[in-house]
């Protein structure tokens, strides 16, 4: 039995999930007329109550996208330093939007509204880049999953509105924070003017992302979209799998938080492990001892049939899936 916890990437499509993408309606969404591409548009868009909504193909596209809107060639984005728009994206914010980026030290990733209010740059000052937009993460990955309160994002609206700069969300794995605040996706809706949310993670479509905003916005993105080559057709067939998700895979997100929990008191027993990161939702990073590189552990965890990812010299992350099983979480205790 194989285990892989490298990512929630890597799951398969349910046998509902392809009975509905099998059996749905398609066109071209070039020419804007596949229908079931526009019908879950419509349906994020609605769901967050915001106006319009774009199907692309990664969270990596709706980011970039959404950034390449919001900027002007010399701008700055304002986020912190583990972002994953800043550390794994390619350097897109340099090479798409030719803006610079100034980081912040958060709380695991999760940036206050006085940082913000700090790092604003003044606006007439000509050696200084033009502070533009605001990024957000959440879950935030390289803080082990952790999330925002919907409070503290409030507060950077505030700031934001002060300032005259954009609020955009990296939401890739918003609705494992959801799930564990049970606050709302419309009150996320009136907070940032932009939102990207994966449905190739947890929800566990095998392929696409959704980009949110005002029409005006979308219509850019598209636009652009187009452009990064981005325009595909008959993409109703994934965009079926994306409606399923939204109507049956976000609830269940508190299982893999739950396994993800039990995989933090199995770690607890290791000689080996150093520090745990809290478990907020479905990610696990655990720290080794200076001894013990993180590439030597991930391949003997590899020997053991367990899959694995590096996060840093002595750090190695588990996610949990909805492929993952109670059957393979009671296995992977005796594995390790």
């Amino acid at each position: 039995m194989s285990i892989d916890l490298r990512s929630d990437t890597l799951t398969k499509p349910t046998q509902p999930m392809l009975e509905a993408m099998f059996s749905a309606s398609v066109g071209d969404d070039v020419f804007g007329d596949d229908p079931t591409v526009n019908a879950l548009e419509e349906k994020a868009a609605r769901l967050f109550g915001m106006e319009a909504a774009l199907f692309c193909a990664s969270g990596t596209m709706t980011n970039q996208l959404a950034i390449r809107v919001h900027t002007r060639p010399g701008s700055e984005v304002i986020c912190d330093k583990n972002s994953h728009i800043y550390l794994y994206e390619g350097g897109g914010i340099a090479l798409n939007s030719f803006s610079s980026v100034k980081l912040l030290e958060g709380d695991r990733g999760r940036i206050n509204a006085q940082q913000v209010r700090d790092a604003v740059n003044n606006p007439d000052d000509v050696h200084a880049a033009v502070s533009r937009l605001v990024s957000l993460e959440n879950t935030m990955n390289k803080g082990g999953g952790c999330y925002y309160n919907l409070s503290d994002i409030q507060a950077i609206r505030l700031v934001c509105n002060e300032h005259g700069l954009g609020l955009h969300l990296d939401g890739a794995r918003l609705f494992n924070a959801l799930v564990e605040t049970s606050e709302s996706p419309v009150e996320y809706g009136r907070v940032f003017d932009s939102i990207s949310i994966c449905l190739s993670k947890g929800l566990g479509c095998p392929v696409g992302s959704l980009l949110l905003g005002t029409k005006d916005f979308v219509k850019q993105a598209r636009r652009f979209r187009k452009v990064m080559g981005g325009g595909w057709r008959q993409a109703g067939y994934l965009a079926a799998a994306g409606i399923y998700a939204l109507d049956y895979h976000v609830e269940r997100l508190r299982e893999d938080h739950a396994r993800a929990r039990a995989i933090g008191q199995m770690l607890q027993q290791l000689p080996e492990v150093e520090e745990i990161f809290p478990i907020d939702t479905n990610i696990v990073i655990f720290r080794l001892p200076e001894t013990i590189l993180a590439v030597d552990y991930v391949a003997q965890l590899a020997q053991k049939g367990i899959g694995a990812v590096t996060f840093g010299k002595h750090l190695v992350r588990f996610v949990t899936h909805m492929d993952f099983t109670d059957q393979q979480l009671e296995e992977l205790g005796k594995r390790l």
